[in-house]
Parts: structure tokens; C-alpha cells; sequence
């Protein structure tokens, strides 16, 4: 039902967007009129921080989603479908995190490239998407290089003329990431051993546990209609309580409701809220992709190593 709904909202919009179209045809994909410089539409704001830091002055790039939205269950808008349909490039995540990317991909003309190819995977452990590749790869800075590399390669073909520019730009910001990465580390090393849990909503973390060498448990997989089980509440529950995890955390996108009965039936705090598939505003915590990282190290090492009051 869910499907058949999200079809007829998105007829709707295909309609609605092509009178958009047909009486803004000279705008942007941001909305406003073509200043002469390439446009690149990215899926999510992530991935547009990223590509600004990539293009510097010589790309106009945009973001399909706004900051807080939730990127797999996405329902792309009539104006969204006209600042597609005005797009030089289209830049995306992959590993099927977009699960709405094919039929908006119908509507836009410019080239795609799929920011993830290259990186090293990590299956999904349960649910329906059981094996399939964990889509959030950008949340390990490793694989982040790779992102990085992928976006100048993409500019550069779209743009050859500053294709030096691009890979300089790259270079500058591939040492901030490394920097990003080896900070992660060196926080989430003081983690005593017996507190070496994290426990999220979503299975987002999983490039970040690794790198970190945290043990990590979810209530769900992937952010879907079965969110908060008493199955997946149980199961968090029995795991809080068995390692004794002192505080658990819920993503900045999702209703925490069902991590804060794990944390009432247990004990343990819920943390600040993290960020994974979304940047906040520029006045928000993580207006930028580092931005993102550093709280999220801050708030994990926080939580499992100090005493709070939240």
C-alpha cells in the first residue's frame, strides 16, 4: 500500500513539474537563473558538502534533499524534479540508499556518477536487506577519500577546464579528512574495553565501528516501515543489559522513541542525537560533513566514557 501511494505522489509530482517547467525553463537547480557556471545536483546534503569543497567557485551545486530529511524514504517534489531537469551532473550515493533514485533518474538528462563505487563494504547483518552492501559508507573517513576521488573525477569531466583546480581542491581536502580520521581513533581508543558498545537506532555506524573498533547492535538495519519491534526493543534491551552499555543513541532523522523504552527498561542514557544521513542547517552542530564526524566522535566517546546528565 505504502508503494502504490508513493506512486500516485510521485505521478502527481512528474505532472506538476512539468508546468513548473514550462514556466521556469531557464532556471537553475537551485531555482534561480543560470549564472553560467556548471550545476551538479547531489542526492543529499552530505554528499553536496563535499562537492562544494571538491568544486570550489567554478561548480553550482545543490542538494534534492534539505538538512533533517531523511534520505531512503524520500519523496522527491515537483520543484525537485525541475531543478533536476536543469542539472549538468547528478551526483549519488549507490549501495541502494536512494531508494527513490530510479524513478527520479527517469526525469533528468545530465549524467550520473555514484559517489561509493570503489569503496570497501560492509554487508548488512539482518532484515529484509540482509547482505546487501551497508549503504553509509561515507561514515568511515577512509572511504571518504574514495568519495573524494570520485567527485573530482566526475567534475573534471564535466568541467575540464578546472580539472587542476579540482584535483588540488581534492588533495586539500582528502588532509582534512585523514586529520578527521586519525582524531576519530585517538578518541574513541579511550574508550575503556568493557564499554566498547555502540548501540544506535539505525545501522548506520557500521564503517564508523569498525574503524574505531567498537562492537556495534541496532534496533533496525536500515531506516524502513518496521522501525521499533518489540523484537528489535527486546533484543536491545537483553544486549544493554548484558554488556552493560552505558548510554545508547538514536540519529538526528528518526523518531528515538524506541531507543528511549531501551533506555527506561535498562538503564542506560540516551545520548546525543547523531548525524548520518543529514547535515543540520549552518546555524545547527554539523553544518558540514567534518562538522558531522567530529560530533559524532564527540558524542560517542562522551557517552561511553563519562557520566552525564542529558
Amino acid at each position: 500500500m505504502r508503494d502504490r501511494r508513493a506512486s500516485t505522489r510521485y505521478a502527481t509530482a512528474l505532472a506538476a513539474a512539468a508546468a513548473l517547467l514550462a514556466a521556469g525553463a531557464c532556471a537553475g537547480p537551485d531555482g534561480v537563473h543560470d549564472d553560467g557556471r556548471p550545476a551538479v545536483l547531489t542526492t543529499f546534503t552530505v554528499l553536496a558538502d563535499m562537492t562544494r569543497n571538491v568544486a570550489g567557485g567554478h561548480i553550482r551545486v545543490e542538494s534534492v534533499t534539505r538538512p533533517g530529511a531523511e534520505i531512503h524514504t524520500y519523496e522527491p517534489t515537483p520543484s525537485d524534479l525541475v531543478r533536476g531537469a536543469g542539472a549538468d551532473l547528478l551526483l549519488d550515493n549507490g549501495l541502494g540508499l536512494e531508494g527513490w533514485l530510479a524513478q527520479f533518474s527517469e526525469r533528468v538528462e545530465a549524467p550520473t556518477a555514484t559517489l561509493s563505487e570503489g569503496v570497501e563494504t560492509i554487508p548488512i547483518a539482518a532484515g529484509a536487506h540482509r547482505g546487501a552492501p551497508n549503504p553509509h559508507a561515507w561514515m568511515s573517513p577512509d572511504n571518504a577519500l574514495v568519495y573524494v576521488d570520485n567527485i573530482a573525477a566526475a567534475l573534471s569531466d564535466l568541467d575540464p577546464a578546472h580539472a587542476r583546480d579540482y584535483a588540488a581542491n581534492a588533495a586539500d581536502y582528502k588532509e582534512r579528512i585523514r586529520a578527521i580520521g586519525e582524531d576519530l581513533r585517538a578518541d574513541l581508543e579511550q574508550v575503556p574495553p568493557d564499554r566498547r558498545a555502540l548501540v544506535t537506532c539505525e545501522g548506520a555506524f557500521s564503517y564508523l565501528a569498525r574503524d574505531a573498533g567498537l562492537a556495534e547492535r541496532y534496533l533496525w538495519p536500515v531506516n524502513a516501515d518496521n522501525e521499533g519491534t518489540p523484537q528489535q526493543v527486546a533484543a536491545a534491551v537483553e544486549f544493554v543489559s548484558a554488556r552493560d552499555v552505558p548510554t545508547v543513541f538514536c540519529e538526528s532523522t528518526v523518531n528515538d522513541g524506541a531507543q528511549r523504552r531501551v533506555a527506561a527498561e535498562t538503564g542506560a542514557r540516551l545520548g546525543r542525537p547523531l548525524y548520518v544521513d543529514s547535515l543540520s542547517g549552518p546555524d545547527g552542530p554539523v553544518p558540514t560533513y567534518l562538522d558531522l564526524l567530529r560530533h559524532d566522535t564527540e558524542a560517542i566517546a562522551d557517552g561511553l566514557t563519562r557520566e552525564e546528565t542529558l
